[in-house]
């Protein structure tokens, strides 16, 4: 009697162990649909493209909190940052989050324009060179970025949102100390995009302005067959943003003529340079004209290839204006 009652004891315990396996089985690595739930720790960072307001000294925003799907990404806390101190590659580190393999669309900061972390106000603002905070507000304190990023399997991903300053703030006619507004709600969307920056290239060089057309040189880079110049020089939108289809921009440096574009997704992009000038001496420059650029290695700048974590190098004499 004891032998059969062993014997059933462990048939019943062998029976459970199945039965708590198969559970295990069903709900860790199958969704209903029968793909994986493996996720991947993403590093999400944020970036900056620059004004092209020489009189503007920073730009800072204060984020609250960072959402992917819904989601908060971990470890991050509220912070007040100098947005425009993040250019030519440099990022700050917001959090990190563990994402399934797949593309994500719903990726979202929430701003504090009335308070920084400090409770200083206000929480978003441009300092301009003479020390004067200028208030940024929209109608909207979540901003949903209009773009999309792929979290790739089976590596650390690092997702990098890039805060367009060029494309959210404009010049404004207010008072001296209200002198830039951000972009409508529905132009602030589209002026942050967002990157795996694994999946991404650089383009880096030198422009020689030996003719000194220009106080200030800005290099816009484009998908490869959408730059008109006639609509992008002539601004657009609402707000009236001048070269508003640009993927990325970046100051050419006056002293050693260096520029660098970073986090281009991979595929085939062209560059456009444009002359900017303080013509009505007011101390802020404006957009004078498109320049006239070779390459010194004849690459074709009106098609570049990018690929992933290649730092292509475009080395560029400015022959003139157009």
């Amino acid at each position: 009697m004891k032998t059969f009652n062993l014997f059933k004891k462990k048939n019943q315990l062998s029976l459970l162990l199945g039965v708590f396996s198969l559970i295990a089985l069903s709900s860790c690595s199958k969704d209903n649909d029968g793909s994986s739930q493996d996720t991947y720790s993403t590093q999400v960072s944020i970036t900056d493209a620059p004004i092209d307001n020489a009189n503007v000294s920073g730009a800072f925003v204060t984020i609250t909190d960072v959402r992917v799907d819904g989601q908060s990404v971990e470890g991050f806390n509220a912070t007040t940052l100098d947005v425009s101190a993040l250019q030519n590659g440099n990022t700050t580190i917001l959090g990190n989050i563990d994402l399934e393999s797949r593309t994500y669309s719903n990726v979202s900061l929430v701003l504090d324009y009335a308070n920084d972390v400090d409770g200083n106000s206000p929480g978003c603002y441009i300092l301009t060179a003479d020390d004067v905070k200028h208030a940024l507000v929209s109608s909207s304190e979540e901003i949903n970025i209009n773009d999309s990023f792929e979290v790739v399997q089976g590596i650390s991903n690092q997702l990098v949102i890039d805060f367009d300053l060029r494309k959210s703030i404009i010049a404004s006619e207010g008072s001296s100390s209200d002198q830039f507004d951000f972009v409508t709600n529905a132009e602030l969307k589209n002026s942050l995009r967002l990157v795996n920056r694994l999946k991404t290239g650089t383009i880096s060089g030198t422009a020689t302005d030996s003719q000194n057309t220009s106080e200030k040189i800005v290099v816009y880079a484009y998908e490869r067959g959408s730059f008109n110049a006639e609509t992008e020089a002539n601004g657009q939108g609402s707000s009236n943003v001048r070269f508003a289809n640009a993927v990325t921009s970046t100051v050419v440096n006056s002293t050693n003529g260096s520029y660098q574009l970073s986090f281009l997704e991979e595929g085939e992009y062209e560059l456009h340079f444009a002359s900017y000038n303080d013509e009505d001496d007011d101390g802020k420059l404006e957009f004078t004209s498109m320049l006239s650029a070779e390459s010194v290695a004849s690459l074709n700048l009106l098609n570049l290839q990018v690929d992933a974590n290649v730092e292509l190098t475009a080395n560029i004499l400015i022959t003139g204006s157009l």
